[in-house]
């Protein structure tokens, strides 16, 4: 074919959304006879897809476009992705872009794109947001030890810090029978864990506007898929979290005890403001039930600090709030603002030096969380999947409760899942454990 000779390679910014989305694309292209190859390699295509949610997406977009054309100056270099969508324009004056690419147009660009040849104006294929309504399934494989698989995409919330509504388009799933065929083509592959993502997972089931499916029922369906040894749950709104889907993954074959739930603030003056759709007390309703029926459970937890409005009041309310919680780590965001938001029009702006002082507090609040749930685990026994991660002779990896696991390396663990003693968390905050008696074979 007269593709084969050439060759593309991927760089994914932000979400395990992104991630998924990045390895179907690169299947589409190894299918019309392209050569997949690292981004640190000289290609022919560099495919870059984007974020808009972290703080800096222009800085790290330009910069990753200008190692690609360090690596190939020949090269043509396409960006697509969340950010691409928000500025088309702003990203085709990066200095060695060819094609800028945005939400309905990024699974098409094999068929856009003509061959990938340089031309002296950028091609930028950006229509309207609202163009990017139907649902393209996704999944990723071979790239990591867990797979990513998409089940929803965009979302009906309008949180006034966000742009995912802006850049993704409104709230859309597969049918139920789709995913189950994805998930019995992944149980075929040597893939021990599956992750479950999308923008709002929990408002799964609308299709063409309509909702048509539920995601509780999507979670049954996915527990009697043969071959999935694990399946995890990814980000979840605490609202959409219903006691059914606490109920069913405390006694599920496959869903592992992990939730991360956004909370965003710990005030409910903040999370009106936020728009948010629920208050704390559903939030520390929904930690309860967890801890009731799976007192192992690790809960992670999203968190705005800094948003227009946060008084030093708020703030600490959010702390102490998250300070009486069973949680297990915090994943932690400095408001920034964000174009387009109605967070960013808002008054009673917190100053970016106050901003960084609350994010510090709450990395050391999750620092102390983590370090608790680690020190309640020890003397447990867990199913550690080791990953292809070795450093100094060690290899990592996670039980089904989220604990991070080191041991000495053994190249006969790798992407296995390995019944475990966890004994003491060793100086780099890693939980160690009994090294496996040896089985000798006997005849």
């Amino acid at each position: 074919m007269e593709n084969q000779a050439r060759s593309v390679a991927f760089y994914t910014l932000g979400c395990k959304l992104n991630f998924s989305e990045t390895s179907t694309i690169g299947r589409m292209f190894e299918k019309k006879g392209y050569r997949k190859v690292e981004f640190h390699e000289k290609a022919d295509i560099y495919i870059i897809n984007t974020c808009s949610v972290t703080d800096n997406a222009d800085k790290k977009c330009r910069k990753v476009v200008r190692e690609a054309r360090a690596l190939s100056p020949n090269a043509y270099i396409c960006i697509i992705g969340c950010y691409a969508q928000l500025k088309p324009k702003e990203i085709s004056e990066i200095p060695g872009v060819d094609a800028v690419l945005g939400a309905a147009e990024k699974f098409r660009l094999l068929e856009l794109l003509d061959g990938f040849r340089r031309t002296e104006e950028v091609q930028v294929l950006a229509s309207e947001v609202k163009e990017a309504n139907t649902f393209q399934h996704a999944f990723s494989i071979n790239d990591r030890t867990r797979t990513f698989l998409k089940v929803q995409d965009g979302c009906n919330y309008h949180c006034t810090f966000c742009t995912i509504p802006l850049a993704r388009g409104k709230s859309r799933s597969d049918r139920i029978a789709n995913i189950i065929a994805s998930a019995q083509e992944i149980a075929q592959t040597d893939v021990k864990e599956v992750v479950l993502t999308g923008v709002n997972i929990g408002d799964f089931g609308i299709v063409d506007g309509k909702r048509v499916e539920r995601f509780a029922d999507l979670v049954a369906a996915l527990d009697e898929v043969e071959g999935l040894d694990r399946i995890r749950i990814s980000s979840i709104e605490p609202n959409l979290l219903s006691n059914d889907i606490i109920a069913f993954v405390a006694q599920s074959k496959r869903f592992v005890p992990h939730f991360h739930i956004p909370l965003q603030s710990g005030s409910n003056k903040i999370l009106r403001l936020m728009r948010r759709r629920y208050l704390r007390e559903l939030y520390v309703d929904r930690v309860q039930k967890i801890k009731e029926l799976m007192p192992h459970c690790c809960i992670g937890v999203d968190v705005i600090v800094g948003f227009p409005g946060e008084t030093e009041e708020d703030f600490l309310d959010t702390y102490q709030f998250l300070n009486e919680l069973p949680i297990s780590y915090l994943h932690v965001f400095t408001y920034s603002e964000r174009a387009n938001t109605p967070a960013a029009e808002m008054g009673a702006v917190v100053p970016k030096k106050e901003r960084s002082r609350r994010s510090k507090m709450l990395r050391i609040l999750s620092e102390k969380k983590k370090r608790q749930f680690y020190e309640e685990n020890v003397g447990a026994e867990g199913i550690v999947l080791f990953e292809e991660d070795i450093e100094n002779g060690q290899m990592h990896g996670f039980t089904e409760n989220y604990v991070r696991v080191t041991a000495k390396y053994d190249p006969l663990l790798i992407n296995e899942l390995k019944p475990v003693k966890l004994t003491q968390i060793n100086d780099q905050g890693l939980m160690e454990v009994e090294e496996p008696e040896m089985v000798y074979e006997t005849h």
